[in-house]
């Protein structure tokens, strides 16, 4: 049994003095420090904040297959000193895709000594594949992600009306959940491209209409087929009205966005730099600051890296060429530092961090009985930080595989001072190294 204490534990929706009490990975109890039991070995945090552990479930690891582009022990490294405890790895870009039970027997068995933090895999639902879906149930995954569009690698297409009008009954009947990349091009025309350095360009070709019409489409099946969707990464404001009216009318839709964003804006965009380009596109300032609200209102559930590596190379960085340039962004380390610095100057708590980072996401993959929040019978994960301490993110210290980030050099509140999963202290900012002896994560 241990104990860990600070005046500022965020637990019952509030950061309260409190000391918390776990044992075996698990947490016993949470009471004031001088009720710890008497011979528990007790560290005090002082003024330091003790929150959940993160939950990230939109996470591209890519192994097997793209290990050159990221692999488990990088990314979850990353991950760990980022404050994230869970990660839920995404069914492309690794080869095999996780489109099959096979699959993800491959990719379990590449997890091995590799772990820094918890993992779970989400399936995917691709053309003809829904023969697969029910043995990926069975094996526990009960989120399913699908592309209405091309996903950019030639091993996971894109899934038509046809294909999701299979797929979601038999998700609908497992409980489980499509996850949907909602973009939909009905232009049946090559855009026209006069600078292939122009971000502007760019984003005119993906406009907010291609989401629209996605996710206008996935409400109509959602609610044929009485199937839970939810939308990944969602880059237009403009969709939320149609979210919040589906979610009205009892139809089972929720979404997400990532801090790409909520902190960069078109306008802030150099032109011809590859590492800005992700799919749906970063839109303007106004976009912005109305997928703000949204995530107010709850219209929007939570927040998510959608961490999606590549070599420095598929960004075409030296030719300046967006177009050809591999589409996303990297961030898995820094998301708790860059939300928190908005949440910070703009004087909101820190319970809308541990709302949208923790505990919310946890819910869309059925771990919300374990992960998320710091209760009795939770699993004893911590992220230890500093709010009110500035730093400069730095290209030496990312830990994801390929050095490179849209973040380099922005300032930002918000430092981790340690991670804790199941009670073992995993990241450790002020000991040499930084980690434990091995890694000591579970797969979901």
């Amino acid at each position: 049994m241990k104990a860990i204490s600070s005046r500022h534990v965020f637990t019952q929706g509030k950061l309260q003095e409190a000391a918390i009490v776990y044992n075996k990975g698990i947490i016993t109890d949470i009471v004031s420090a001088k009720d710890i039991p008497k011979n528990c070995p007790h560290r005090d945090y002082g003024d330091l904040v003790i929150m959940p552990g993160l939950v990230d479930t939109h996470v591209h690891i890519n192994e097997p297959g793209r290990t050159d582009w990221e692999g488990f022990n990088t990314a979850t490294k990353a991950a760990a000193a980022g404050g994230v405890t869970t990660v839920i790895d995404m069914p492309l870009n690794c080869i095999p895709v996780t489109t099959t039970l096979d699959a993800v027997n491959v990719k379990k068995a590449c997890l091995k000594n590799q772990m820094w933090v918890d993992i779970g895999f989400h399936g995917g639902v691709i053309p003809h594949n829904e023969h697969q879906l029910k043995g990926m149930m069975k094996a526990g995954i009960n989120t399913f992600k699908a592309f209405m569009i091309d996903s950019g690698v030639d091993e996971f297409p894109e899934s038509d009306t046809n294909t999701l009008d299979k797929a979601m009954p038999i998700l609908a009947k497992g409980g489980a959940t499509l996850l949907v990349h909602a973009e939909l091009d009905n232009s049946c025309q090559q855009p026209l491209i006069h600078d292939k350095a122009s971000y502007d360009e760019f984003l005119n070709s993906r406009p907010h209409k291609w989401e629209l019409d996605a996710i206008a489409l996935i409400i109509r099946l959602a609610q044929k087929h009485d199937c839970k969707v939810h939308i990944v990464h969602l880059s237009s404001a403009k969709a939320l009205n149609l979210i919040k009216e589906a979610q009205d009318k009892g139809i089972k839709i929720s979404a997400e966005t990532c801090p790409h964003y909520l902190i960069l804006n078109s306008e802030s965009i150099p032109n011809g730099d590859g590492r800005f380009k992700c799919c749906p596109p970063i839109r303007n300032h106004r976009n912005q600051m109305a997928l703000w609200q949204g995530l107010e209102q709850g219209i929007i559930d939570f927040i998510v890296s959608d961490h999606s590596p590549c070599t420095p190379a598929l960004k075409r960085l030296e030719e300046q060429n967006l177009w050809d340039a591999w589409g996303g962004i990297s961030s898995l380390q820094f998301g708790l530092s860059l939300i928190w610095n908005y949440l910070k100057i703009n004087n909101y708590s820190i319970e809308y961090l541990v709302k949208w980072m923790c505990e919310n996401p946890a819910k869309l993959v059925g771990l919300e009985n374990q992960k998320g929040q710091i209760k009795k019978g939770f699993q004893a994960d911590f992220v230890i930080w500093n709010p009110n301490k500035e730093h400069t993110i730095d290209k030496k210290e990312i830990l994801f595989k390929n050095k490179m980030s849209v973040y380099e050099q922005h300032k930002v509140f918000g430092v981790i001072e340690q991670t804790i999963l199941a009670g073992v202290v995993i990241y450790d900012k002020n000991k040499e190294n930084n980690f434990t002896h091995k890694p000591n994560g579970k797969y979901l």
